[in-house]
């Protein structure tokens, strides 16, 4: 009876992988290559005014794309105690940023955190702080010691119910088309310590848990989803680690998920390869590669998409953990990469 269970639901997400909305497009709603920045830490409307200051300049060097950490910082009308912070961005601070976005022809693309990434530190965020049930490893880690991150559970129908209120008021706040739901460095599924997945297949919880999302964003929502490609990665056979690619298992689920979502491998260290990008492209993916602060990363990262140009290789996004604000613009590998990105002399992914 178990097999029976368990083959029924690899078919379902067998289906759910072949599955394309009609109408929908193996190209992008962009026509141009995608020239993206991630920011985080705009958590208010005063933050977020004051990066409207610094759009003009991003936008006349080239960003086209601002892909938005949002998370629980907005003041959520559905789910108010799960709001994080005591001044989060409110509907009007959205709109008003995501006016001026449109304005300087910037596409704007909210995020929020899904599955991991439920604490930092010793703070655990709001929606398992509030609601401690929905913790994937209940009781476990202490003040948050010896975790990396916590993790909802994704076979709890309640926590979707929830997240998926969270999700269309931020939506609709930024009257978003496309929707990043993170889903990076997951490391809980399967676990020991898990009550409602101990000793499951981590590559089929995963790819439940990205169907679960595509359902309401794509089908319900009619938004693109976007999330990052390093769970998709098999770490055991592409030399990437545990934290670019996967080694618990979560790589199956790449022939288990529909291919009309954005992934975004990040790659943040200097390589003459970086075989990743192939590979997603080549199982019908659209890519959006991710580099960070090293400076001759990025240049490699940007080469090697030139050498691959596809009509799925959408661009290339720089990501800016831990960039101060007042040093965005001026941030290296954001000012060089866009430099050999315009580079004209050479073919453009």
């Amino acid at each position: 009876m178990k097999f029976s269970r368990y083959f029924s639901l690899v078919l379902f997400l067998v289906l759910c992988a072949a599955w394309t909305p009609v109408g929908a497009s193996v190209g992008s709603k962009q026509s141009k290559p995608w020239r993206a920045l991630h920011l985080l830490d705009y958590n208010s409307d005063s933050a977020l005014d004051a990066l409207g200051q610094n759009l003009e300049n991003l936008a006349k060097q080239g960003i086209n794309v601002i892909i938005l950490e949002v998370d629980y910082n907005f003041a959520f009308k559905s789910h108010p105690e799960l709001r994080r912070g005591t001044n989060p961005i409110t509907r009007d601070g959205a709109r008003r940023f995501a006016a001026l976005c449109r304005k300087l022809n910037i596409r704007l693309i909210p995020e929020f955190q899904s599955l991991g990434h439920q604490s930092w530190k010793a703070e655990t965020f709001p929606l398992l702080s509030v609601y401690p049930a929905f913790d994937l490893t209940p009781g476990a880690f202490p003040n948050n010691e010896g975790l990396y991150c916590r993790e909802w559970d994704p076979l709890n129908p309640e926590v979707w119910r929830i997240v998926f209120q969270l999700m269309d008021e931020i939506i609709d706040a930024f009257r978003a088309g496309a929707f990043h739901v993170g889903m990076d460095e997951i490391f809980l599924l399967g676990s020991e310590l898990s009550p409602s997945t101990k000793g499951k297949d981590s590559g089929v919880l995963f790819a439940k848990s990205v169907n679960e999302i595509y359902a309401h964003l794509v089908r319900q929502r009619h938004v693109e989803m976007v999330m990052w490609g390093d769970r998709l990665i098999d770490g055991k056979k592409y030399d990437f680690g545990e934290w670019e690619a996967s080694t618990n298992g979560t790589a199956a689920a790449i022939d288990l998920i529909p291919k009309d979502i954005i992934v975004c491998p990040w790659h943040y260290e200097p390589r003459g390869d970086y075989p990743s990008i192939p590979m997603l492209i080549d199982k019908g993916f659209r890519v959006l590669p991710a580099g960070w602060k090293d400076l001759e990363a990025t240049k490699a990262l940007i080469e090697f998409t030139r050498l691959h140009a596809d009509p799925k290789l959408l661009g290339y996004m720089f990501t800016t953990w831990g960039v101060k604000k007042d040093a965005l613009v001026d941030f290296p590998p954001l000012v060089e990469g866009l430099k050999l990105l315009r580079d004209e002399r050479r073919p453009l992914p």
